[in-house]
């Protein structure tokens, strides 16, 4: 049984295989239309979301099984071992995935289950939309190998599968940023990283941004820094110390080419990125959120061996 809790739970053979079978599926969904009949996919939701709980879901559907969605409020999640839960709920479901605030919780829920599980993002990684990244990457340049993915801003669970699953698809990675969000720092992680050729840091916008070919960015700012007054002065600092950091027409100038710009979104318009890179056409963000419909399909194929 294989989990994806992050990238580097699979090979990079399978995960190469996965962005492939992604493009084949999107081009002939029909094919796969009752694929996982009979299967269930239970969708457990700590934190909420739009397009990993829409994607999962009709990708389910589409593939001729059903999805269970359950917010964690509702369950007993948050009196129980979580272990236990996972154990119970997975022999109900054929396949979890699970969108938990912390890493620790996933890993707990994912030790007790007897199935496979998907990390639908916690604050260590986000695999699921990095295999759509890389997706969407290949499915307009046509290639993987090579192409330079600089990823602009706070280092955090968006980077930390990013950079990983570039470099699994042979690609060139570039982190630019100040400082990382201190729950995403993986250390062992990042010293394979830093032993990559493929593989670099810099604190200067204008140095990563040469030859890019993909300059990708996510929210300096979390969702609690917008409606708790307790973190405004965090929210102050963000925007200061990432302002230079933001993805513009100035910033695209750098990098010498025509540079695909990508957000896992949602945006914060003005602060990550100005909302008219956004709407250019550079931008694949909406083809990008599309995608995680298609990439989702063949991981969960993957996963019960239905590929």
């Amino acid at each position: 049984m294989t989990n994806f809790l992050r990238v580097r739970d699979v090979s990079s053979d399978a995960f190469n295989w996965m962005i492939d079978q992604a493009i084949a599926i999107k081009a002939n969904p029909d094919k796969w239309s009752d694929a996982l009949k009979g299967k269930t996919l239970a969708m457990i939701f700590q934190k909420t979301s739009t397009r990993t709980r829409f994607s999962f879901e009709a990708g389910m559907t589409e593939l001729g099984g059903h999805a269970i969605f359950a917010q964690t409020q509702h369950t007993q999640m948050g009196i129980a071992d979580i272990s236990d839960e996972g154990k119970v709920i997975s022999r109900y479901a054929d396949l979890i995935m699970a969108r938990m605030v912390y890493n620790r919780d996933l890993v707990a829920l994912a030790d007790g289950s007897e199935v496979p599980v998907i990390n639908g993002c916690d604050d260590r990684y986000h695999p699921a939309q990095a295999l759509t990244d890389l997706m969407t990457v290949k499915e307009k340049l046509s290639r993987t190998k090579d192409v330079k993915v600089v990823y602009m801003g706070v280092a955090n669970n968006v980077s930390n599968s990013l950079s990983m699953a570039t470099i699994y698809a042979g690609g060139r990675f570039t982190l630019c940023t100040p400082e990382f969000d201190p729950p995403a720092i993986d250390e062992e992680q990042l010293a394979a990283l830093h032993a990559n050729p493929m593989y670099e840091e810099t604190a200067d916008p204008v140095v990563a941004m040469k030859d890019a070919d993909v300059v990708y960015t996510d929210t300096w700012i979390n969702m609690e820094h917008f409606s708790n007054p307790e973190y405004a002065a965090e929210k102050e600092r963000r925007v200061a110390t990432f302002q230079p950091y933001q993805v513009n027409e100035n910033l695209l100038k750098f990098s010498g080419k025509e540079t695909l710009v990508m957000h896992c979104l949602p945006a914060h318009k003005g602060y990550e990125v100005n909302d008219t890179v956004l709407y250019t056409p550079n931008s694949v963000i909406f083809d990008q959120a599309e995608n995680r419909l298609h990439a989702q399909k063949a991981l969960m194929l993957y996963l019960l061996g239905k590929l």
